[in-house]
């Protein structure tokens, strides 16, 4: 009798994982893209990566909603630089929960959305 599949899972959401060298890398790649449109191999001896690697770091980014196309063999930053940072997904920073409790407390987008996750991971009482 065959096994039954398990449903595929979840796809993790963009800055699940991200270290702060990944970070690092992600942020320097956005910044060399400002400067002008670069070549795979540039990017990749720029960025000290593999092949491999680079497609993970630009998949990374591009689902992180940073628009980077290629033209011509050149990726090339197609928005505003200072956009595009702020789509990069940040290292987890180890919060306790009092202090992302406190840092929940603002009135931003930012605060909503880490008091919403917050009262979605907590047990109801």
């Amino acid at each position: 009798m065959a096994k039954k599949r398990k449903p595929a899972a979840k796809p993790a959401s963009p800055a699940a994982g991200v270290t702060p060298d990944r970070f690092v890398r992600l942020y320097r790649m956005i910044k060399l893209l400002a400067s002008g449109a670069q070549t795979r191999e540039v990017l990749a001896r720029r960025l000290r990566l593999d092949v491999r690697g680079f497609y993970r770091d630009l998949e990374l980014a591009r689902s992180s909603g940073i628009s980077i196309t290629l033209v011509a063999g050149r990726y090339t930053l197609e928005q505003d630089v200072e956009a595009a940072l702020a789509l990069l997904p940040f290292p987890d920073p180890h919060l306790t929960l009092g202090a992302a409790k406190t840092l929940a407390k603002g009135r931003s987008a930012a605060h909503r959305a880490l008091a919403e996750t917050i009262a979605r991971i907590l047990p109801s009482r």
